[in-house]
């Protein structure tokens, strides 16, 4: 049999004799042919993958020459009896007819997609990835040079290590880890930054009792990945880390730890696993129920994917766009979720609200943050500028293959920052615009959906009616389709209306839409537009006057998304009542429903409701509803804060609109997940109120979210957010929003290390807030003031601000911030050396604590007794309090505080002269911030490290042996 080799020098071999192709050209000729074996190449084509972009003149004589020369060097080498390979001239340009087992990338995949099959038993999965890595004997297309051999050359290298992963893993599940440590080794040297490699690597050196060495490999790979690229080791790559510390055997490394509870108070550091999060996003939300037809469109996004392996440097990018309604999103997700076997590392979806209205399109910033937040990146380790962010997601996806959604793009500039960088990733993206500046710059295939045509309208009514109802009356099915013009959006409402009322004839719905007034004029411009709105119209018309209420009600809300409590908030109606019209609506297809209970508008059905709510209701009215969303809003954002933070308010809240009720949130966990929740819908909101008229409900809005966005790191968002509170509080001359905008963006500015400007918005709310008479507002400032101070060194100073800081706690009678600002003047004592009076503090901050309920003041008052208490040499009672502060930091979801406290647990084992459980308390300590992404300079973690060496030097020592005593 004649074998075509490119995984290594292009060569011909036939009956085990390697016959010479020739110069570079023709063997790169050869190769251009060979990877597309079966299909005809256009000879534009193969001058441009021989020569490049620019070829020189006489590029195409030559093309025809090599052409000529590989056809006879064919015949030359067949062997009679056996497959041949064939050069020929088509109309579509020059095909190389071969088998797949003639060619050795064709057999080399063919071998890796059988053992990706589902129901493959792993034995014969390890044999058939075994045999295609036989396949390879070196470096593909080795001695050719240009563009697109490198790309090439580099997408083969991807799959090559992807199926030597794939082997490793199954190979040590069913035989012996050993025999995969040498291949995997030399594969990681060639791609040192490959983290899937470095993972599998170290699970067969752990799993064949060498873990000392696989600790070795992930502290190699993490010291290049921040040398070049900057970043931390992945998520997967850091719990299998935290897993071989604990010395766990080796089956538990294979699987991801289960959580364990939290054990109270034991004499050494509890060794539970720490949880991560998982790095392979599935973020599809649920697909169309009932679609239908669109093969054509299917098949184009099929066949992009499939082109994908010819371009393998490239990211694919397809651009899906169409009029409003006409089922791109649908049509996305569709293919998508059939796709999601080409893209295992997961998928991530975005709908960036290009055309919404009142200007709520999201923004790059607030994605891409969005998609780190997915990657599993802690808040701790997202980098403040875009630049960085967008640097940062793209290093994620680089060595993966991953289907990234953005969905409802309204420009280039939107959503050019959010295309990944890595090979073999694709992002998928609908648009009501062509965007062809994608086309021009990034090389994007359009892909343009148009209106259903009779044929895939009568099945879209058929999936949606039942094919009896649908031939019953095909005069009717054809005018109502007509009627819709085709559009998805039209028709499935009809149907909605149909499917409600079973026993109505399609001929008196199709009589109902001949009667609606079409002269309406145009919700998008698009072509079937008048058609829409007529169905729209329709469609509203149906509704019972309250569920209509609701309808033109909703379009107050900013989006994206509304819950069912702020739904009865702008209704004005019980949970209860709401949800039965809310259900109303999506059962007729004027609203969506959502996972967890939330539900959202299309765009254009936001305009209608817009629209006729501005027809319908007077202004005091809607004016009236605003009123009780925002209120809604803000009294729950306020009950939340409070049980993140027990604190008295600098700006008690008025009270709230009758109809307009907060929600019941039980603890802080509770509250952590009401903020996740909603908090773009707040942020958006902050916006929204200043707009309407309700400047009190901006700024105390972003006031009320100040902790959340600080926590998490959104601190670019919790500037936008204070930034617009106090444009607000300016328009109404009011001192005490002015007050609270500052110190917000004091707060912001502080958190991305802008001192200055940080300092300047302290001062001045500072200013305003003595101004009120704010006794709590003046606390806060002051408390801000202390710690910035401290952080510089200036401890003095720090104390002053510290005891301000509680003067003004006491004269707003506020136990809770008393017992911070305590716990603040004993650290700081500490630090001068008075530890006496520190603990005094510290002991009466801890009775306020405990009488306020506040867990995390609690958390860092066990922390500052167990301080001092070290200080002063009481190693037991040091020791209680450390363990007191683990348990409590991680009862509140304070891992930061959680793995300083593992930290001195480790520090006061270790003076005690404990080196074991020293060593396992450092060590978990390390891994919690591994977690949360703290940097490798990072104070705690180079005291880490260093307590770990210094410890891993002295085992060593005790191991040495003795040299042997001289002979006599």
């Amino acid at each position: 049999m004649v074998e075509l080799r490119l995984l290594g020098p292009v060569e011909l071999s036939s009956q085990g004799l390697t016959t010479e192709v020739g110069p570079p050209q023709r063997r790169t000729v050869l190769a251009a042919l060979a990877v597309d074996s079966g299909r005809p190449v256009p000879a534009d084509v193969l001058i441009t993958r021989v020569w490049g972009a620019d070829p020189p003149d006489g590029a195409r004589r030559a093309l025809h020459a090599h052409v000529a020369r590989l056809r006879r060097l064919c015949e030359r080498t067949a062997a009679p009896g056996h497959p041949r390979l064939h050069l020929a001239r088509r109309s579509g340009g020059y095909l190389l007819e071969a088998g797949p087992d003639q060619v050795d990338i064709h057999r080399f995949r063919q071998l890796a997609g059988r053992a990706r099959e589902t129901g493959c038993p792993d034995g014969e999965r390890a044999a058939l990835l075994r045999e295609a890595l036989g396949v390879w004997r070196g470096e593909p297309l080795a001695g050719l040079g240009g563009q697109w051999a490198a790309r090439v050359r580099e997408a083969w290298r991807r799959q090559h290590v992807d199926a030597a992963v794939a082997w490793a893993r199954v190979e040590s599940r069913v035989g012996d880890p050993v025999c995969v440590i040498g291949p995997l080794t030399e594969l990681l040297d060639q791609y040192p930054l490959v983290e899937p490699l470095t993972e599998a690597l170290m699970r067969a050196l752990h799993a064949a009792g060498r873990g000392a060495e696989a600790l070795d490999t992930y502290a190699a790979v993490r010291k290049r990945l921040a040398e070049e690229l900057g970043v931390d080791p992945g998520a997967d790559l850091r719990r299998l880390h935290e897993e071989i510390l604990r010395g766990g055997p080796a089956e538990s490394v294979v699987r991801p730890p289960s959580r364990t509870p939290v054990r109270a108070a034991p004499p050494a550091p509890p060794a539970e696993p720490i949880v991560w999060p998982s790095a392979l996003p599935g973020q599809l939300p649920m697909g169309v129920h009932g679609f239908t037809g669109r093969e054509r469109e299917l098949a184009q996004l099929e066949d992009i994917c499939a082109e994908a392996a010819d371009h393998p440097s490239a990211v694919v990018i397809t651009a899906v766009s169409g009029t409003a309604g006409v089922g791109k999103t649908a049509l996305a997700l569709h293919w998508a979720r059939r796709a999601r076997g080409a893209f295992p590392d997961g998928q991530l979806f975005v709908d960036l609200r290009g055309f919404a209205p009142g200007g709520s399109a999201m923004g790059p910033a607030e994605a891409v943050r969005g998609f780190l937040d997915a990657l599993g990146v802690p808040p701790a380790r997202i980098p403040a500028g875009l630049e960085a962010q967008v640097g940062l997601y793209r290093s994620l996806l680089t060595g993966r293959r991953m289907l990234v959604v953005l969905d409802n793009v309204r420009d280039t500039e939107q959503v050019r920052p959010l295309l990944p960088g890595s090979p073999g990733c694709l992002a998928l993206i609908t648009s009501r615009r062509s965007l062809t500046g994608l086309v021009a710059a990034e090389g994007a295939r359009l892909v343009t959906v148009g209106m259903l045509g009779p044929r895939e309208a009568r099945e879209l009514l058929i999936v949606r009616l039942g094919a009896d109802r649908v031939t019953a009356d095909p005069d009717a099915v054809r005018e109502i389709i007509g009627r819709c013009a085709g559009l998805p959006l039209a028709l499935a409402i009809v149907a909605a209306r149909a499917a409600t009322q079973p026993e109505l004839p399609l001929a008196v719905l199709a009589g109902e839409l001949r009667g609606v007034d079409g002269r309406l004029d145009a919700l998008d411009g698009g072509e079937a537009g008048s058609a829409v709105r007529a169905v729209f119209s329709w469609s509203y018309q149906a509704l019972d006057p309250v569920v209509a209420r609701l309808f033109r009600l909703l379009a107050l809300h900013p989006g994206p998304s509304v819950a069912l409590p702020a739904v009865a908030a702008l209704a004005g109606l019980p949970t209860a009542r709401a949800g039965v019209l809310v259900r109303e609506l999506v059962r007729g297809h004027l609203l969506v429903e959502q996972p967890a209970g939330r539900y959202a508008f299309h765009d254009l059905l936001r305009t209608y409701a817009a629209e006729l709510l501005a027809a319908y209701d007077g202004k005091e009215a809607r004016r009236t509803a605003a009123g009780r969303m925002f209120d809604h809003y803000l009294h729950t954002a306020h009950r939340a804060d409070a049980l993140l933070t027990p604190r008295s308010d600098p700006a008690p809240l008025p009270p709230a609109r009758e109809g307009s009720s907060a929600e019941e949130l039980a603890d802080h966990r509770q509250a952590q997940a009401w903020f996740t929740a909603e908090h773009p819908v707040l942020l958006a909101v902050v916006e929204r109120a200043r707009e309407a008229g309700f400047p009190g409900h901006s700024w105390r809005l972003a006031s009320a979210l100040t902790t959340y966005l600080d926590r998490h790191g959104y601190w670019r968002a919790l500037l936008a957010a204070h930034t617009t509170g106090l444009d607000a509080a300016r328009r109404k001359d009011d001192r005490a929003g002015r007050a609270e905008a500052h110190r917000g963006l004091g707060l912001g500015n502080d958190r991305l290390d802008r001192r200055d400007e940080a300092r300047a918005h302290y001062l001045r709310a500072l200013e305003l807030f003595g101004e009120t008479g704010s006794h709590p507002g003046q606390a806060r400032i002051h408390q801000h003031l202390s710690r910035m101070s401290e952080a510089q060194g200036r401890h003095e100073q720090a104390l002053g601000h510290a005891h301000d800081s509680l003067a003004h706690h006491r004269a707003a009678h506020d136990l809770a911030g008393q017992s911070a600002a305590l716990n603040h003047i004993g650290w700081i004592l500490a630090q001068l050396g008075d530890h006496q009076e520190a603990l005094a503090h510290c002991r009466r901050a801890l009775e306020l604590a405990r009488e306020t309920g506040d867990l995390n003041g609690q958390a860092h008052i066990q922390d500052s007794l167990g301080y001092v208490q070290r200080r002063l040499g009481r190693h037991s009672e040091a020791l209680d309090h450390y363990l007191r502060a683990r348990v409590l930091f991680h009862q509140t979801g304070d891992r930061h505080g959680e793995a300083a406290a593992l930290a001195c647990l480790g520090d006061v084992h270790d003076t005690a002269g404990r080196p074991r459980p020293a060593r396992a308390a450092w060590a978990q300590a390390l891994a919690v911030t591994a977690e949360l992404g703290v940097p490798d300079g990072d104070p705690l973690r180079v005291r880490l490290r260093e307590r770990l060496d210094a410890d891993s030097a002295r085992g060593a020592a005790t191991r040495r042996p003795h040299p042997a005593p001289a002979p006599d």
